[in-house]
């Protein structure tokens, strides 16, 4: 059995905490897609720990914490925060499994992923310049290097093959900046994965499944951010919705059981592309001061705006969301008025559907009006006590993306949740 934690916006809704407080649940937390593009962040013993390749139960000790075939895993960024882990009295050796499946992040991904982004000026996507755009085009060119790789004896001379492929097209991009530095430090951590458990990951997991394990699937990044069904070209370049689980792990779609979508109580968004409800004026900022909206992996200011329900309903029906976690929903505290986005006004029509291309669609954002609870919910625990303002609001989210909100983040401590 699978149960699946994802973001139904942008990314940045707060996933790290939410598979933290249901790992204890689970036999087994897995990794199904991206890279370290990904920045999930969590409160250990009242600090802060953000992770960009490791699962979300790491610190759970008898939790064991599968890296995905579907990922693309950089070793330098890996042994970094294993490091980082293991200060807190984790041992990563015991508790984390690689697939032999997954693609590695080599230095020329990195420079390939920088080069071509300064290529494109006024209209590149925002890249986080991890390498990950080149990883997976790599994998489905059918050139990549996986982790099983590393067990080869012939593994430098595949590294070299592709080096020098990857070379010709930096040629291209007069890319002249020296890696030197990034290849040392790629041939270390990679001594370092080589100790790691790397195992034949959907024998290992299927394995599991059959011995009665309960495992919970963990994606990186958002719906939105999807690369057949986000707001293309300004995507990811991997399968983020639950289906991304099935080829991202190796289980068939019968052993997915609940969905547990994510989103916070407004919207998010980093980088390039459209965001029909971003709010460009002081509303925005104070979403994103009294929400610390700075992005987990690169620091960058997070757009921000209300929350978008065509959206919502469109990343719940990609996914077969069966419960809904709202995040963050004690940012909205502080503000009188708050906003909702019910349907798009293209080209002088009313519509609750997503357009083919959004940058070729001039979008007028619909609202409905709601007051705010204005009031203190950090040290709620108990649904019933609630505001009624909250409530009214979090009901109308439940009737229109048909999804129920069964959990709402109040704080980014791990007991700040509340079951509705």
């Amino acid at each position: 059995m699978v149960d699946v934690i994802l973001g139904l916006q942008w990314g940045d809704e707060g996933k790290g905490k939410i598979v933290d407080y249901f790992a204890p649940r689970y036999d087994i937390i897995a990794r199904f897609q991206g890279g370290p593009n990904a920045g999930h962040t969590l409160y250990v013993e009242g600090k802060k720990m953000v992770l960009h390749q490791i699962p979300s139960g790491i610190f759970h000790q008898n939790t064991i914490n599968i890296i995905g075939n579907g990922v693309v895993l950089d070793p330098v960024t890996l042994k970094r925060e294993c490091d980082s882990v293991a200060a807190f009295g984790i041992d990563v050796k015991k508790n984390l499994f690689i697939s032999e499946r997954t693609n590695l992040i080599v230095p020329t991904h990195r420079a390939l992923d920088k080069a071509s982004e300064l290529q494109k000026g006024e209209s590149k996507i925002g890249s986080t310049l991890k390498g990950i755009g080149p990883a997976y085009m790599d994998k489905t060119g059918r050139n990549a290097l996986r982790v099983g790789d590393l067990l080869d004896k012939n593994f430098i001379s595949q590294y070299i093959k592709l080096r020098l492929k990857h070379q010709k097209l930096l040629d291209n991009f007069h890319f002249i900046e020296d890696i030197t530095a990034w290849e040392e430090e790629f041939f270390e951590a990679l001594e370092f994965l080589r100790t790691l458990n790397i195992v034949n990951g959907e024998y290992f997991i299927n394995n599991k499944i059959s011995e009665g394990k309960k495992v919970l699937a963990e994606g990186a990044q958002g719906s939105m951010l999807d690369i057949d069904f986000g707001t293309f070209p300004f995507v990811t370049s991997s399968n983020t919705i639950s289906a991304g689980v099935c080829n991202g792990l190796g289980v068939s779609p019968k052993q997915i059981n609940e969905v547990l979508g994510v989103t916070k109580a407004y919207c998010t968004r980093v980088g390039g592309g459209p965001f029909p409800t971003e709010l460009e004026n002081a509303t925005g900022e104070e979403l994103r001061k009294v929400g610390s909206e700075f992005g987990a992996t690169t620091g960058r200011p997070r757009r921000c705006g209300w929350i978008d329900l065509v959206a919502l309903k469109y990343a719940c029906m990609l996914n077969g969301v069966t419960q809904v976690v709202m995040t963050k929903a004690d940012v909205l505290d502080g503000f009188e008025d708050l906003d909702v986005c019910t349907s798009y006004k293209i080209n002088g029509k009313e519509t609750q559907e997503i357009p083919f291309q959004m940058m070729r669609s001039q979008i007028e954002p619909i609202y409905k009006h709601f007051k705010g609870w204005n009031m203190d919910t950090t040290k709620i625990t108990d649904a019933a006590v609630l505001p009624g303002n909250m409530s009214t609001y979090i009901d109308f989210i439940n009737r229109y993306i048909g999804a129920p909100v069964k959990f709402v983040s109040n704080g980014p401590g791990r007991e700040q949740i509340v079951c509705l």
